[in-house]
């Protein structure tokens, strides 16, 4: 599968993931989450985190082959 995801596939997937963590964290340190509920909010950042890291492994991979790609520093601080 990760054959056929495209370079801007990927760098979409990337800046979406590390969107969803910046908000999930933001809320997991809401003072309006339950403890309960910031333990299952917590599973699920530790999923997206996850995920998120196997897209920067494989990014890292294109950028050696690719050297038209932006750094993974320059992707993720860039303003869009």
């Amino acid at each position: 599968m990760t054959e056929n995801l495209s370079n801007n596939a990927l760098i979409y997937g990337i800046l979406a993931l590390n969107s969803e963590i910046i908000l999930q964290k933001e809320y997991i340190e809401s003072p309006d989450v339950s403890t309960d509920e910031r333990e299952e909010e917590q599973e699920i950042l530790d999923d997206v985190e996850q995920a998120f890291m196997e897209f920067i492994e494989l990014y890292k991979k294109r950028c050696k082959n690719d050297s038209q790609l932006p750094s993974i520093d320059e992707l993720l601080t860039s303003e869009l």
